[in-house]
């Protein structure tokens, strides 16, 4: 299945970014002085193709920071529920141990075969 993204996906977006760069070569100044544009205090030369491909480079990273601030929430909620499972798994445990304790033992064994048999799976194979 990779393969097959490669061939369709990548390689086709590989030539048209060749194509691209090949079609942009010429020289872009860019200004960072909003104030002078004439003679500006800070400025760039580059290939018009690089500072496009500059500027999506960037938009894509600041759109995965974007994303990843915005399901902050989402990440603190698993937390949460992340430690409420632990500590109820820990009180489970400890109701289980203390549960075998002595008022138990006059009790007869559990029945080996039970309603879904000797494994404690059902008929699909999952655990009771």
């Amino acid at each position: 299945m990779r393969k097959f993204i490669t061939y369709v996906i990548v390689i086709p977006l590989a030539l048209i970014f060749i194509a691209f760069a090949v079609a942009n070569r010429h020289f872009v100044t860019v200004s960072f002085d909003p104030f002078n544009s004439a003679d500006p205090a800070l400025a760039v030369s580059m290939p018009l193709f690089a500072l496009i491909i500059a500027v999506a480079i960037v938009g894509v990273i600041a759109g995965g920071c974007a994303t990843w601030l915005g399901q902050r929430h989402w990440r603190r909620a698993a937390r949460r529920h992340e430690a409420d499972a632990r500590s109820l798994r820990a009180e489970l445990a400890g109701l289980r141990a203390t549960s075998r304790g002595p008022e138990t033992r006059g009790l007869p064994a559990p029945s080996q075969g039970g309603f879904y048999g000797v494994s404690g799976r059902d008929k699909q194979g999952a655990t009771l």
